[in-house]
Order: structure tokens, then C-alpha cells, then sequence
């Protein structure tokens, strides 16, 4: 069972019954009712982005309990006070599992689940946990590594870009690796950002990514944007571009770059299987390629052959434990050491990040 609702909705629902007297009503959940499964995010679903993602990693939920789950998606709900009244809404109304769906999310998420023990919450790129609170991330750095290694093959210019959401550490580790591997290839490459401050906002979007080719950015990377705005507008002006979390290549058949995908079935599901058996433990859940949460899909094709196969076998080499990214040494962008010949950083110090790394040239936002 599959249920779509947006902030209009919710709203009313909440005005209708008032939040205290919803709270107030909670009935037990019964072993023969259906495990009410609620999502929460952002901005839409559509075709492609983030939102999407998420929602495609519950259908293997859905496929393997049937009519013994029923999942509800709230789509369009922004980080704040009404994100915080809709997700206690859902609990009160009987919901047992919650996907909290944005960074933004943490603080209420967290009040639910300290709140009530027998609810599970997942929550999306955070670092809080508690014995029934998880935290989830991608390894998405593993990917951009990766595509930066082909684009710096492709770039005529040398100047690579990024239109990035918010300056959290996931999309800056996602830039610093961007940038990293494209200077495996290229030592010189240097790349810009513009941080739009927004999950989704697809004319603010293609405003950024026309700025960044105005200063010669010839491949550019849509950095956690739910909408194809960067894509299509690099499509147009024939630069080439790439993207988080679900394929966008329909939008851009010549310029396409690849995409950094994100499955989030496997960790979905195992974290409703443990629910459902009473053994879900909170933890922090970083997952990567070697996970298959994360794969790089749709290469261009206009990737060379050589870049292609060292690309390959980096790629193989972050399956199998034995590369990082984030393998010293690596300087800061203040010429400053970020991290030591022979060190790695730890999946601690990565999640933390919040500086980037020499060859970036945009400061972070204070």
C-alpha cells in the first residue's frame, strides 16, 4: 500500500484534530494491523533526484511484506516547524517507522524517537543516534572521486564547477573528492562553487550553473539538486554534467557525464526486517560502494578508454577497502595540511569535514 501526501494536506489533517489531541490518541499498534512506514522529504517526488531515491529504495519493503506494511510518503515539507508537527502527526496517527528525510529534520526526528521507544526513525545525513534512531548517509565522495577523474579528461579549460545545496559536510566531502580526483588526472584543475542554499529551487539552479560557465567551468556537478535544471541547462550550452542520486541522462543524452546512484533498499530493508524482529539497534549507518548503496551509473561515452580503465580499477580498489579518497597527503584550500602523508581520514573525520581542499577555489559560507 503506497499513499502520496504533500504539506497542504498534512496541514489540514493537523488543524483538523489539533496536534496535542492527535498526540493524545495514540492507539497500540497491533501485531495484526499493517507497519505503518512514513517518508519525509523536502521537496516532490518526481522523476528524478533525491526524493525519488528514497522512495525507490521502499519498493523492495513493499515487494517482500505486501499488504503487511503500508507506506506513506510526505513529500514537499520543509525543514522547521511544520516538518516537526507533520512527523509527530504521522506517529500519532500509528506510524511505527519513520524516515526522516533531510539534514534539516534532526532535532525533531530525534525528540519522536527519544519520546517513544517503539518507534524506529531513520534519518538522513545526520549525526545524532539513540537505541531506536539511525542516521544514514551515502558515501557519495566514493563516486565523485571517480567522475572527477573523467572530468578532468574531458575539460578543455581546467575549471570544473559545482552548484551544491547547503555547506553541509556530505556535499563537501562531496566537492573535495570531486576535485581530488580530477587532480589525479590533472594536478592543475581547479574548481568553483555555487552554493544555492536550497534542495530545491530550479531557477536559482540554472542561474548558478550559467554563473559557473561564465567563468569557464567546462564540466559541472549537480551537487544534491532534486530537480534536472543543471542538467538540462549543461545539456543546452553543451557542457558536461553529472549528479547525485538518481540517473538524469533523459535530460541530457549528449553531455552526460554519469550519475553517483544511491540504492537504499538493502539498508531499508534490513532496517524494517530488524524492526518488524525487535532487534533494530540505532547506529551510525555510512554507506558506500562497498555496501551497494552506492554505484556510479551511465558513463559517457566520450570518456577515454585509458581514464576509463584506471578509472575502473580505482573503482574496484574503493570495493575492496584498499583506497580512499581521503588518503593523505592532501592539503587544505588555505594551504594548510588537511591530512598527513601515510594518514586516512576515518569515516569520523569525513562526516565532520568542514574545509576544503586545495583547488577549490570558492571559500565556504561563514
Amino acid at each position: 500500500m503506497l499513499t502520496n501526501l504533500t504539506r497542504r494536506t498534512l496541514m489540514k489533517g493537523i488543524a483538523a484534530t489539533g496536534l496535542a489531541g492527535a498526540l493524545g490518541s495514540r492507539a497500540a499498534f497491533a501485531a495484526d494491523e499493517p507497519l505503518g512506514i512514513t517518508l519525509v522529504i523536502p521537496s516532490p517526488v518526481g522523476d528524478v533526484g533525491w526524493g525519488r531515491a528514497l522512495a525507490a529504495g521502499l519498493e523492495p519493503v513493499k515487494a517482500a511484506y505486501g499488504d503487511r506494511v503500508k507506506v506513506t510518503v510526505i513529500e514537499n515539507i520543509a525543514e522547521g516547524p511544520d516538518a516537526d508537527r507533520i512527523m509527530n502527526k504521522t506517529v500519532a496517527d500509528g506510524n511505527k517507522f519513520l524516515i526522516a528525510g533531510s539534514f534539516g529534520y534532526q532535532n525533531g526526528a530525534l525528540q519522536i524517537a527519544r519520546r517513544d521507544p517503539s518507534v524506529t526513525v531513520l534519518h538522513a545525513s545526520g549525526f545524532q543516534v539513540a537505541p531506536n534512531f539511525s542516521p544514514f548517509a551515502a558515501k557519495y565522495f566514493q563516486g565523485t572521486y571517480l567522475l572527477g577523474m573523467a572530468a578532468a579528461a574531458l575539460s578543455k579549460t581546467g575549471k570544473l564547477g559545482s552548484v551544491s545545496a547547503f555547506a553541509i559536510p556530505e556535499l563537501i566531502t562531496s566537492i573535495n573528492a570531486f576535485t581530488l580526483g580530477a587532480q589525479a588526472v590533472r594536478p592543475d584543475i581547479e574548481v568553483a562553487v555555487v552554493w544555492v542554499n536550497s534542495w530545491f529551487d530550479p531557477a536559482k539552479e540554472q542561474e548558478a550553473a550559467k554563473a559557473l560557465m561564465a567563468q569557464k567551468c567546462d564540466v559541472i556537478f549537480s551537487n544534491a539538486q532534486d530537480t534536472p535544471s543543471v542538467i538540462s541547462a549543461c545539456e543546452e550550452a553543451g557542457i558536461y554534467a553529472f549528479n547525485l542520486n538518481s540517473s538524469m541522462k533523459s535530460y541530457a543524452p549528449k553531455t552526460y557525464l554519469g550519475c553517483v546512484a544511491t540504492d537504499w533498499s538493502p539498508f531499508f530493508k534490513a532496517s524494517v526486517d530488524a524492526h518488524i524482529a525487535g532487534t533494530f539497534e540505532g547506529a551510525n549507518a555510512f554507506l558506500g560502494v562497498t555496501d551497494e548503496v552506492v554505484k556510479v551509473v551511465d558513463w559517457s561515452t566520450d570518456v577515454p578508454a585509458e581514464v576509463m580503465t584506471k578509472i575502473k580499477e580505482i573503482e574496484a580498489k574503493i570495493a575492496d577497502g584498499s583506497f580512499s579518497p581521503f588518503a593523505g597527503p592532501i592539503a587544505k584550500a588555505d594551504g594548510s595540511e588537511g591530512v598527513a602523508s601515510g594518514a586516512t581520514l576515518s569515516d569520523g573525520e569525513i562526516v565532520a569535514m568542514d574545509w576544503h581542499v586545495k583547488g577549490v577555489t570558492t571559500p565556504l559560507p561563514k
